[in-house]
């Protein structure tokens, strides 16, 4: 762990490499603007203590575990075994780190902000939100975000002013609730308050849950630990994921659900501990009058879950994909907030997701899973349904045509580039699919130019 005895080194190596790949990149598409025509993006040049200086004390942090194994490839983490070449015992927490080492690669940057459509602020947000959250400046949690906006506002403040933010974004490795404490409250009951400032109320804010109100909020996939480097290892892995039997009908991958109140996780661990496949195809009668099917005999198990209690499950692909991987349906249920991770591990799996609430996906991830499409991908039971009228998730999901399941896994199977982020440095061909990143770069950048639009025409 050579970044857990020196992040020093590591910091002043990216540093190094920051510097050198904004020059090249720079110089490289201001002679060929041809492609870039409405995709300008200028990062703004930050103070080391927005970004890398907050990782160098990654084992510091009140409460929160020591991260600094997870800094290692740029925010990949560590490879799960020293072979691999596409597997990382990545953190969400490090997905700030991810997308500024990306956006060094992006091929349309420019050196001069007039010029630019959007702005990029390479602020690791979640980080610096530590030591509110945590530390002993969690009375001051309504401060958060103000010395970024002081610099701003100070240094080529022309930048700012041109737009008001309006054309500015950068990315928050947490919920948008984490950073939503009301301004009035004190003391303070949970979360800093950075968007609920009105100095950057019109900033568009890319975090892995928004609210269902704040236009300016967008919810981007959590990383999984897979980042391929070039498209063989892509069409590998799509490969495996296509031809894996799948002799689960449904799986819940997480923690939770052992309290004595009713509760949708509670639902769901009580309904698998009562559901037994048998060889014949029976499975115990339920509520809606169901007995013997006849697809039932397709699977050994029908229900199958992964107890991923105490963070067990965290940083070790292994314990969740392979059961993944056996499974045609992948329970989705909400815990503190309505997204989880396992989503994206999931479709990565080619596993169906079974959401019991729209802000779980449908209302979320509109750029990377197509709401317009949810319904030919994923599986919506209401929550309520379940956990108080009597509706068992077992029924809903044997009564889908064997058909259409196999017309949704081919769907799920497609969404798998747009919701990985590929590894950096990857080769030209992977490059020719969109992942994750490619996707939230596009969403944004058509978001800033209706609103800019919006903004000349008052």
């Amino acid at each position: 762990m050579a970044c857990k005895s020196n992040p020093n080194l590591f910091l002043f190596l990216f540093m190094v490499f920051i510097e050198l790949r904004l020059a090249q990149q720079i110089s490289r598409t201001e002679n060929d603007p041809k492609d870039c025509k409405d995709r300008w993006i200028h990062i703004r040049s930050l103070p080391s203590r927005f970004n890398l200086d907050l990782l160098s004390n990654c084992s510091e942090y009140p409460i929160f575990d020591d991260f600094c194994p997870y800094l290692a490839n740029h925010g990949l983490g560590q490879k799960t075994h020293n072979r691999s070449h596409s597997w990382y015992r990545t953190d969400p927490s490090m997905l700030e780190l991810i997308f500024h080492r990306r956006m060094l690669e992006y091929p349309c940057l420019t050196s001069d902000p007039d010029s630019a459509d959007a702005i990029y602020l390479p602020y690791y947000a979640s980080i610096d939100a530590l030591k509110y959250l945590y530390g002993p400046e969690v009375n001051s949690s309504a401060e958060h975000g103000l010395e970024l906006f002081d610099f701003l506002r100070r240094n080529q403040p022309e930048v700012w002013n041109r737009r008001f933010g309006h054309d500015h974004f950068l990315v928050m490795a947490r919920p948008a609730w984490d950073f939503s404490q009301p301004l009035e409250n004190d003391p303070p009951i949970w979360g800093t308050s950075f968007l609920e400032l009105p100095e950057f109320f019109n900033v568009t804010a890319l975090t892995y849950e928004g609210r269902a109100w704040p236009w300016q909020e967008q919810a981007i996939p959590y990383p999984t630990s897979f980042h391929p480097p070039n498209l063989a290892f892509l069409e590998s892995w799509l490969q495996r994921v296509k031809q894996s039997k799948r002799s689960t009908l449904m799986l819940f991958a997480g923690g939770g659900g052992v309290s004595v109140t009713p509760n949708i996780r509670r639902s769901i661990r009580d309904e698998c501990e009562n559901t037994t496949a048998t060889t014949d195809g029976d499975y115990p009668a339920t509520a809606g009058g169901v007995g013997r099917n006849r697809d039932a005999s397709l699977y050994s198990n029908l229900c199958e879950v992964v107890d991923c209690s105490n963070g067990i499950c965290e940083h070790d692909p292994v314990r969740y994909l392979r059961p993944m991987l056996q499974a045609t349906f992948c329970l989705q249920p909400p815990g503190d907030t309505p997204t989880r991770m396992s989503t994206f591990d999931g479709i990565l799996a080619g596993c169906i997701p079974v959401f019991f609430e729209d802000l779980s996906g449908k209302s979320q991830y509109k750029w990377h899973l197509p709401e317009e499409q949810f319904e030919e991908f994923a599986v919506t039971i209401p929550k309520e349904d379940v956990v108080f009228k009597g509706v068992k998730i077992l029924d809903v999901l044997m009564g889908i045509p064997r058909g259409r399941i196999r017309r949704m896994r081919e769907r799920v199977i497609e969404l798998i580039p747009r919701v990985m982020y590929r590894k950096h440095g990857s080769s030209l061909g992977l490059r020719t699919k969109k992942d994750a990143f490619d996707v939230a770069i596009e969403g944004t950048l058509q978001k800033i130019g209706l609103r800019v639009k919006e903004l000349n025409s008052e």
